[in-house]
């Protein structure tokens, strides 16, 4: 059973997602069971089985999720609820740390993988207040590795394995899986734009720096006649980048395309001449190799985790050291047209060397030996007594409500400054766009085990 407080059809998915569904599905194919423990929300039923096979299971909201899940999972060893005999229990758990995790070991008997995209520490102080964002890296850097102390873990590159052991995870139980990069051939042909075209895909967040490339647009408009830009995706924070679109005079050169489908995002980044990235941090940056599966090279910041490894510098596309370096980046691939397909052909066969194929295949050898150890460390079948699960549920419970209330206070917190930067955004539009955030049932193959 999968772990994660979102999944793809929930309106704030992205990458993260994207990987835990696919390689569900591949495990699937592999003939296992697999399970997604999620948020709820109004793109999906509570419970829904995917065309690959996937068991979804929405409950709770995005604070309320990890005690959702504790409590399905306990009520499951009674046997009661989804996750009973009868409803189908999982034997091994991957538990995706999305900054703050769900602290499975201190409720679950089964084995437990820890999936990490990347450590966060540079996103706390984006989205929190200095205390606040304390206390996230506290839980993050001190509290999980602690309680994932015994567990394997399985990260997306090399960058961020080196993050973990950072914060004390000793790289020897760090496997890396590296994302596929999937179907991106267009329907039909796509032709590139006749005039300059730039696009950004992803989650519209602070984190992500859309800015940056709004900032590119409107430097390098005199230079290059009609140079337009796509941001495909939504968030919250897509009110404050139409204003300061607006602020910057480019507003009619921006399209904000919202959420797209797979198809459509196959024809934006076809058309497009190149793809930016001007995350702040991305475990892997999916969407690089997206981008330079259809040809189109990317460019993206210099230390910002997996992107220096999805991207190869000098070859499918450039690194940029700072803002400014960003769009003279930007001005030299727009302006040498050989250069662009040079680097675009050898993105194309760069992404080609990732599939979900090789990615699930793995992470199915990783669920075969999920225990530090080896296979005569794992507890698969272990049985619970009804005293032992009423103490435990005591002592979990205890646990789960603490974090709750932590991640509660980080949400309520979260929202306060959310809106305090609406208003200043409002009140100091044309501002450096980075300075704000500078600032801050199981069974194996035969029957299939159950994830």
């Amino acid at each position: 059973m999968f772990l994660n407080w979102r999944d793809t059809r929930n309106p704030h998915g992205g990458g993260s997602e994207v990987y835990v569904e696919k390689i569900a599905e591949e495990l699937i194919r592999r003939g296992y069971l697999a399970t997604l423990f999620c948020a709820a929300h109004s793109e999906g039923p509570a419970d829904e089985t995917t065309a690959a096979g996937l068991r979804v299971l929405r409950r709770g909201g995005r604070h309320t999720v990890y005690l959702w899940a504790a409590l399905t999972y306990l009520l499951g060893v009674l046997g009661f609820g989804p996750l009973s005999r009868r409803g189908g229990r999982p034997d091994v758990l991957v538990d995706v740390g999305n900054g703050l995790p769900f602290l499975s070991p201190l409720w679950c008997r089964r084995p437990v993988i820890a999936l990490v995209h990347h450590v966060h520490r540079e996103q706390w102080p984006v989205v929190l207040t200095p205390r606040l964002a304390r206390i996230g890296w506290w839980i993050e850097s001190r509290l999980a590795p602690r309680v994932y102390r015994k567990c394997r873990y399985v990260t997306v590159s090399a960058a961020s394995r080196d993050e973990l052991a950072v914060i004390g995870v000793d790289p020897e139980r760090v496997t890396i899986v590296h994302n596929g990069t999937p179907e991106m051939a267009p329907a039909a042909p796509v032709a590139r734009t006749p005039e300059p075209s730039l696009v950004v895909v992803g989650r519209l967040v602070p984190h992500k720096r859309v800015e940056m490339a709004l900032d590119a647009v409107a430097a390098l408009s005199p230079q290059f006649a009609g140079l337009s830009l796509v941001v495909a995706g939504q968030g919250w924070w897509e009110d404050e980048l139409r204003e300061y679109a607006e602020g910057l005079g480019i507003a009619d050169q921006v399209r904000f395309a919202g959420f797209v489908s797979d198809e459509e995002k196959r024809v934006m980044m076809s058309e497009a001449w190149l793809a930016l990235t001007p995350s702040l941090k991305e475990g892997w940056g999916l969407t690089i190799v997206e981008a330079g599966a259809v040809g189109t090279p990317n460019i993206a910041f210099r230390g910002a985790g997996g992107v220096e490894e999805s991207l190869v510098d000098g070859q499918t596309g450039l690194l940029a050291e700072d803002h400014a370096d960003f769009i003279a980046k930007v001005r030299l691939l727009l302006a040498d047209d050989a250069l662009r397909i040079e680097m675009g052909s050898a993105a194309r066969a760069h992404a080609d060397r990732f599939t979900w194929e090789s990615a699930g295949e793995k992470f199915a050898a990783l669920v075969e030996q999920p225990r530090v150890g080896g296979p005569g460390a794992s507890r698969v079948g272990t049985t619970h007594s009804p005293g032992a699960v009423d103490a435990r549920l005591q002592d979990v419970l205890g646990h789960l409500f603490l974090v709750h209330a932590a991640r509660r206070r980080l949400g309520r917190a979260g929202e306060a400054v959310d809106q305090r930067r609406r208003t200043e955004c409002a009140q100091t539009k044309g501002d450096d766009p980075g300075q704000e955030q500078r600032k801050g049932s199981a069974h194996h193959v035969t029957p299939p085990r159950s994830l």
